[in-house]
């Protein structure tokens, strides 16, 4: 049992998952400490002892918690909203977090999952509000409309790959280029497709309506059932099977070790014949693709409204998202899932701070902010580990070993001295 622990824990991919696990304990331990220096500063009529101790707990536990008792007191417990709108929210930033991993593997930083995710926007709501579902199925439409926006970011994360693989422009310079160029394009085609925005009548200004108005809407798939009052749908399922499909692709197909080998070492890869700029157009595409699906399933839900007027003033936040997910992950896909999820219930645990103590939301983001600094530390974290395992491992010089050293390097030096001696006797 010891010997089958310590294979493991040699393995690199334990080492890695360790570091990650070490960085999101620390990045807690030091919200905890926020929580208690901003109690201990802040109003003492809003931070009493009570409620410092309150807001700790909700960092570990919000997504367990059921609100307060008759008598104040925090309850905790299975929450279904909880849980279902953390599934919800885990969707988009998976995708966006694939995308960003994809592109690491090959070499690459996708800074464009933002653009990406807002070309991807444009094509699902306009294919998913323009045909109606009295002529077309709605499962139908759902499906043109999810391929639609996928398709829009797949052409839209070409062209940094495109500009990369051709004139050497650095992707990203080219990406944050491309995300501003989405977003006022973006903000122009909705601006002129008035038939797509929320009427005046509404009361809401700005939006662009919901795909439930249409008929089309991602199924549900039963979770509602098993997480009632939540928004949860079925595009989580869908979601995690992409991911995984991802995982085989990178590690289980031709076209994967092609795309790595490109990432690893490009002019390599080249002379032994792999089409580098091919794969690296290729691998921006694929990047483009994952995050616009990301949007997809997202504003598919049927429940998620799309506020069209801002975008051109700030980009959507779950693009930029996905780098952290990706780097906690270590950009590996499977483990994407779990960090999406993850960074998901950070958010719910910062709305029941909100929601049940006087602390603002935005401590889970400085919690989200710490981890992902430590997640960048996960290298030399994992570097730390192997050389304590390396120096636990190392056996000590054995005194007879040293002596044979000692005396094999005597005997190899008599003859030079001899040979010194014979030239000197010459001479003379």
């Amino acid at each position: 049992m010891k010997n089958t622990l310590l294979d493991m824990y040699r393995k690199d991919g334990t080492k890695k998952v360790l570091a990650s696990l070490i960085s999101i304990f620390a990045g807690l331990v030091l919200g905890s400490i926020i929580a208690v220096i901003v109690g201990l500063t802040g109003n003492p009529q809003s931070f009493s002892t009570q409620s410092i101790f309150d807001g700790i707990r909700l960092i570990f536990g919000g997504l367990f918690s059921t609100g307060r008792g008759a008598q104040g007191q925090l309850t905790f417990g299975f929450n279904p909203s909880n849980w279902g709108n953390m599934f919800f929210r885990a969707v988009p930033i998976m995708m966006t977090g694939l995308s960003v991993a994809v592109a690491f593997k090959t070499g690459l930083f996708n800074i464009g999952t933002p653009g990406q995710f807002l070309m991807g926007t444009m094509g699902t709501l306009y294919v998913a509000l323009s045909i109606p579902t009295t002529v077309v199925p709605a499962w139908l439409v759902w499906l043109l409309a999810f391929l639609a926006g996928t398709l829009l970011g797949a052409i839209w994360g070409a062209i940094p790959g495109l500009l990369k693989a051709t004139r050497g422009v650095n992707e990203v310079l080219a990406c944050i280029m491309t995300n501003w160029i989405a977003g006022n394009l973006v903000y122009m085609f909705f601006k002129a497709n008035t038939q797509l925005q929320c009427p005046p009548e509404t009361g809401k200004t700005g939006y662009i309506m919901v795909t439930a108005e249409n008929g089309v809407a991602t199924s549900k798939m039963g979770l509602d059932k098993l997480l009632p009052g939540s928004q949860v749908n079925g595009g989580i399922i869908i979601a995690i099977v992409i991911a995984i499909g991802v995982y085989v692709l990178m590690n289980k197909t031709t076209l994967g070790y092609q795309l790595k080998a490109c990432g690893a070492n490009r002019h390599a890869a080249r002379y032994a014949g792999i089409k580098d700029k091919r794969n690296i157009v290729l691998s921006m595409a694929i990047a483009g693709a994952l995050a616009a699906s990301g949007a997809s399933l997202y504003f598919l839900s049927g429940n998620a409204e799309f506020a069209w007027t801002k975008i051109y003033q700030s980009l959507p936040e779950e693009g930029f998202n996905g780098i952290p997910v990706a780097l906690l992950a270590t950009n590996h896909p499977i483990g994407v899932i779990f960090s999406s999820i993850f960074m998901s219930m950070l958010n719910i645990n910062g709305q029941m701070l909100q929601n049940l103590t006087s602390y603002n939301k935005h401590l889970s983001d400085i919690i989200i902010a710490a981890i992902v600094y430590l997640s960048s530390f996960s290298l030399l974290i994992k570097m730390l580990l192997s050389k304590k395992k390396k120096e636990k491992a190392a056996p000590a010089p054995e005194p007879a070993k040293e002596e044979a050293k000692a005396a094999q390097a005597e005997e190899t030096a008599a003859p030079e001295e001899t040979a010194g001696d014979s030239a000197d006797a010459e001479e003379g």
